[in-house]
């Protein structure tokens, strides 16, 4: 997910390194932190691969400054990200989040499309965090919020299924559905 950030912060023109890693930091939020150990690694992949273009140009001190930018094969490789993320990019919420936040790169409007339409099918799949195993002949079954007696948990059901409820209200919306 850090690569496909990369790539979709730089589509929308060239930054320094500094500057792509405060866009970055403020897309995953606090929760994900973006180290410089991860980061420029990141960066270092995506240039040696001939995605991304660097350009060092003198800073305002002694210090020199790197420009980035998307190469046309880096651009040709967020459109393929995009069109087809992976499973798990698809039933993560952060990854699918992130995904979403450059989904607006994809040309094809029927793409864009595609996409959502694999997010709303995984919420549309009965979940849940915990599961009845006590009768086997049926299997595990995914436990409703009303089923459980912790608080907690309870807890956790319930702001999942509001938080699904919306994301699916407005993945409906945004197909046109």
């Amino acid at each position: 997910m850090l690569e496909l950030a990369i790539l979709g912060f730089l589509a929308d023109g060239p930054l320094h390194g500094y500057e792509l890693r405060r866009r970055i930091a403020h897309l995953s939020g606090h929760t994900r932190p973006v180290s410089d150990g991860s980061l420029y690694p990141a960066i270092n992949r995506l240039v040696t691969a001939g995605l991304l273009d660097r350009r060092t140009e003198p800073g305002a001190s002694a210090a020199r400054r790197h420009t980035l930018s998307l190469t046309d094969a880096g651009r040709a490789d967020l459109v393929r990200r995009l069109r087809e993320p992976a499973d798990l990019d698809i039933s993560d919420g952060a990854r699918f989040f992130t995904v979403l936040a450059f989904l607006s790169q994809l040309p094809d409007v029927a793409d864009q499309h595609a996409v959502l339409r694999r997010r709303l099918a995984f919420l549309e799949e009965p979940a849940s965090f915990f599961h009845d195993f006590r009768d086997f002949r049926d299997g595990d079954r995914p436990l409703a919020a009303e089923d459980i007696e912790d608080p907690y948990r309870r807890g956790m059901l319930t702001i999942a299924r509001a938080t699904s409820r919306a994301e699916r209200a407005w993945l409906r919306e945004a197909l046109g559905e």
